[in-house]
């Protein structure tokens, strides 16, 4: 898997980091889906960088409460060891009612260095 040449993998092929972020982010536990990430983790969502524990401890606790929706993973990819692509369906009151949505996942060790989503 080199040059970003991506293949297919089954939700269960994710490695436990990821799995543990989507699973916690899912049921709104933003204490679980902090701890994923490294203390100098970015993530940027909707055009907006979050940096650092207390940043992403902010936009998680805001995604969670800003509308009401369900959230369900259709499918994954990976890149290499490192980099990882999740696709959600979501589906709620947010404008359009209806989005799917790439995560994009770069791991340090066992914790996320960045999460971008697009």
């Amino acid at each position: 898997m080199h040059n970003n040449q991506t293949h297919t993998i089954t939700l269960e092929l994710l490695p436990q980091v990821i799995t543990r972020y989507l699973s916690a982010h899912r049921a709104h536990d933003t204490a679980t889906a902090l701890t994923a990430f490294t203390s100098e983790a970015t993530v940027v969502d909707d055009g907006h960088a979050y940096h650092g524990f207390a940043a992403i401890q902010q936009w998680l606790s805001h995604s969670a409460t800003e509308y009401t929706y369900t959230i369900e993973p259709t499918g994954a990819r990976a890149i290499d060891a490192t980099h990882y692509v999740v696709t959600q369906h979501l589906e709620g009151d947010f404008p359009g009612g209806t989005t799917d949505l790439r995560y994009q996942f770069t791991l340090d060790g066992n914790r996320i260095e960045q999460l971008t989503i697009a």
